[in-house]
């Protein structure tokens, strides 16, 4: 799948629950046409005891989202530009 996003860009949800937040994207998996935005989509990932973590423990990290709901930020500011109309002369 093409990807229109890289590692390291700032990035703005389009849609879902996570509509209108921004973060860096950590991972980009063209494979499944997915993508991990930081701060966005948390979930609580459960583990097994370990010698790591001896009583397991349940550890918030990154969901992923679908390349679909996401864009730029920078071309996403610049549309949010272009579609606010400019303020209009005021008339006497």
């Amino acid at each position: 799948m093409k990807v229109h996003v890289k590692k390291g860009d700032d990035v703005v949800v389009l849609a879902g629950a996570e509509k209108g937040k921004r973060g860096k994207i950590i991972a980009v998996n063209p494979k499944s046409g997915r993508v991990i935005v930081e701060g966005v989509k948390m979930i609580k990932r459960h583990t097994r005891r370990s010698q790591d973590r001896p009583q397991g423990a349940i550890i918030e990290r990154e969901g992923t989202i679908h390349l679909s709901n996401v864009m730029k930020a920078e071309v996403f500011d610049a549309r949010a530009a272009r579609r606010s109309p400019a303020a209009p002369a005021p008339t006497a």
